[in-house]
């Protein structure tokens, strides 16, 4: 039997770790609803004891593993130079990352999964939009800020524009994908897509040459 305890920050660390790769193969495969702390714990290859002294329900566990998947994806992707001038260049390798990371099958899962819980469950979808969608846009609204400020961009509400370029790379995929409908789209269809992006956000917001 598992006996470990967090007594120690390390161990800890590493027990939680393996607790939230386990839960996650789970609620993906069972949704929250089907998942069951017995399987988590035997997913996880911990007891239901230890599973316990970490996290104390399913909701807690779950809601853990949102924020925890969420915030390190806003984390990786909008990690955004504010100086770097070529505004055009940065959008572009933000917008393909952000679509390389969105049409992933285990996270449109994952998205999936928040949304059916979340009608019961109201906060686990705030906590997700919150540590996700949130941080990122405000990672994006300081660098738009940087460039207003250097006059590569016109005066904006950075926040809505923001919102604007966001929705624009992930409009023509992300809800069909949701619905499954289609297939993952190609690279040169995401070059495409985030090239008509930029091309549409800079037309708006782009300074006169």
């Amino acid at each position: 039997m598992d006996t470990d305890t967090p007594a120690l920050a390390a161990p800890e660390t590493d027990k939680r770790r393996q607790i939230l790769d386990g839960a996650r193969e789970v609620f993906l495969a069972a949704g929250f609803d089907g998942a069951s702390m017995g399987a988590i714990a035997k997913a996880a290859g911990v007891s239901k004891g230890t599973l316990y002294v970490y996290f104390d329900s399913k909701e807690a566990l779950f809601e853990a593993l949102t924020l925890e998947e969420k915030r390190g994806l806003a984390e990786n992707l909008f990690r955004l130079d504010h100086g770097d001038s070529d505004v055009p260049a940065v959008l572009r390798r933000l917008g393909l990352s952000l679509l390389d990371a969105m049409v992933r099958p285990d996270h449109v899962a994952a998205v999936r999964m928040v949304i059916g819980a979340s009608d019961k469950f109201p906060r686990f979808g705030r906590a997700f939009y919150e540590a996700g969608p949130v941080q990122g846009r405000a990672r994006l609204r300081a660098y738009l800020d940087a460039q207003v400020a250097a006059g590569r961009l016109r005066p904006m509400d950075s926040d809505l524009a923001a919102r604007h370029f966001l929705d624009l790379c992930a409009a023509t995929t992300m809800r069909r994908l949701l619905f499954a409908v289609g297939g993952l789209p190609t690279e040169a269809e995401r070059e495409y897509w985030v090239g008509e992006a930029v091309r549409v956000f800079l037309a708006g917001y782009g300074t006169e040459t």
